[in-house]
């Protein structure tokens, strides 16, 4: 199945509102050298538990950078313990920054697609709850047309057995995550989760988009 999206515009205002946005946003390890010489872009996924996501993209080449993160809910600077209860309305996320020129905001998207149960409402695994639930936090309107587009055809091709159920939001109310779950994965291969959850998923993943690894 072959999908064309309309390319994504850049401009030199952008360029700069981004570069502060990053700043605020923790990301002040990019001077301003490097993002006008390099076509960063963002982008926010959920996709379940966000060790599971960054984990997996953070291993594409183009991807400069990945953060754990908060969005989608109703109150400001949430912790892991309240998004645990399920009712501040975050999801937990992985947003992405990466380098258009390397890799596209479609190939991101193939790779949401198949590394997550997308037709299972708030819910991925045992994890239960909205804080799990498949997301798509877009950050522009060319982002919304694209994400919206490919999950209709996806859901028209039948690629899915069930119906996709992916939530497609702007992105509001986010929150970095404790540091402690930053690279949580690398940093913790032998941790119970990452041995049995998130290693399987791994090994999937790598084999089925070896050409697109670091």
């Amino acid at each position: 199945m072959k999908i064309t999206f309309k390319s994504m515009k850049n401009s030199k205002i952008t360029t700069l509102l981004f570069i502060g946005y990053l700043t605020l946003s923790g990301f002040s390890n990019y001077n301003i050298d490097e993002m006008q010489n390099k076509n960063l872009k963002e982008v926010t996924f959920g996709a379940g538990c966000f060790w599971c996501i960054e984990a997996v993209f953070e291993e594409l080449k183009g991807v400069v950078s990945v953060e754990s993160g908060y969005s989608g809910g109703s109150i400001l600077n949430p912790t892991y313990k309240q998004i645990c209860t399920g009712t501040t309305g975050h999801a937990e996320v992985a947003r992405i920054i990466y380098n258009a020129d390397v890799i596209s905001f479609k190939e991101l998207l193939e790779v949401f697609w198949q590394t997550h149960d997308p037709t299972t409402l708030n819910r991925q695994g045992n994890d239960i709850g909205t804080q799990y639930r498949s997301a798509i936090f877009y950050h522009d309107t060319s982002q919304k047309e694209q994400a919206e587009h490919y999950k209709n055809e996806l859901n028209k091709s039948g690629a899915f057995s069930n119906t996709i159920i992916t939530e497609i939001s702007p992105l509001i109310n986010y929150f970095k995550a404790e540091n402690y779950h930053q690279n949580y994965y690398s940093l913790n291969p032998n941790q119970g989760y990452c041995q049995y959850i998130i290693a399987p998923k791994m090994e999937k993943f790598r084999k089925a988009f070896k050409e697109k690894l670091k």
